[in-house]
């Protein structure tokens, strides 16, 4: 096994773990290993593995991003069944330095360090980079983040911005509402802006139309959306984009991030060319006589899959996480 010194980062959202190591005083990613987390009993056998396979004796540093909010030691993961004690684990492997951070967080922590090439102009601009900067994105779940400037650097936000509630704005919408809401009580702009939530809406807008909804899985509406095959999958792409812009044009507005909104997550890049000729701008800009604001802020869409490990090798030396 190697003794050369490195740090462990992860990314554990609510389907995969995502592990790698970083030299110590950089951040980009090696090693890099994806894990399903439905694999594994716990945290601490997954990681276990993914240090064996990586020859790596143990280190001393980690920084992992969760899915989960992150209050005192214990860790619920929100979508899916790992548990575990910050402190507990970092004594089982005999750590010097655990930290545990949000995993939006951690992707706003990335931002500040994509590529150039793995960044896609949305809509908007110039903005103006001494402001904050929106971070979100549509998963397992709905994330949402930002960054705040500071005299010493960077300050990310860690939120749960994605289970504010959904807010209707025409008849048709009120209707989906009303449906989610039979079942599920309340209804976040979560239960619509993530994977699950695209089937939520393809049934939604099927029951709606009295129509047949046979497509059982996401990846399936997006592939007849992009391909054409499917008039109601590709109603509920192109309305699942249409929403996302409004809950980011409100993030904006929220938030002041004139530096900028990073659209980041696995689901966005699998239909690109969809979703730039989506009316995502229309709703992201359609704020009233906030509109200017809108215009000025821009958008990006981050392909960079491991924009969260990124962000988790940013946290091991960033003083304000």
């Amino acid at each position: 096994m190697t003794t050369e010194s490195y740090s462990l980062v992860g990314d554990i959202g609510g389907t995969n773990a995502r592990f790698a190591l970083v030299r110590q005083g950089q951040v980009r990613p090696e090693a890099i290993r994806v894990l399903p987390c439905g694999d594994y009993d716990n945290l601490d056998q997954a990681v276990a593995e993914y240090l064996a396979a990586a020859g790596v004796a143990s280190v001393e540093q980690v920084c992992l991003a969760v899915a989960s909010p992150v209050r005192g030691t214990e860790v619920r993961m929100t979508n899916n069944h790992w548990r575990f004690d910050i402190e507990a684990v970092r004594r089982q492997f005999g750590w010097s330095v655990f930290k545990v951070i949000n995993d939006f967080a951690a992707m706003a922590l990335g931002v500040l360090h994509v590529a150039e090439d793995q960044r896609v102009h949305v809509c908007g601009g110039p903005g103006d980079p001494t402001r904050p900067r929106l971070v979100m994105g549509p998963g397992t779940g709905l994330g949402v983040s930002g960054l705040v400037p500071t005299r010493s650097g960077w300050v990310p936000l860690m939120t749960e911005g994605g289970h504010v509630d959904f807010a209707p704005t025409d008849e048709r919408e009120m209707a989906v509402l009303r449906i989610l809401r039979n079942r599920f009580g309340r209804v976040s702009v979560e239960r619509i802006l993530c994977g699950q939530g695209l089937l939520n809406l393809y049934q939604a807008l099927a029951e709606i139309q009295g129509v047949s909804a046979p497509l059982d899985a996401p990846e399936k509406i997006t592939a007849a959306a992009v391909a054409n095959r499917d008039r109601l999958a590709r109603e509920a792409l192109g309305h699942f984009c249409e929403i996302l812009g409004r809950t980011a044009g409100n993030g904006v507005l929220t938030l002041g991030s004139l530096g900028g909104v990073y659209l980041c997550g696995g689901i966005l890049p699998r239909f690109l060319d969809f979703f730039l000729e989506s009316r995502f701008r229309n709703g992201f800009e359609d704020k009233g006589r906030m509109r200017p604001l809108l215009e000025f802020t821009p958008v990006y869409l981050i392909t960079d899959p491991y924009t969260g490990l990124l962000g988790a090798a940013e946290a091991l030396n960033n003083v304000e996480v």
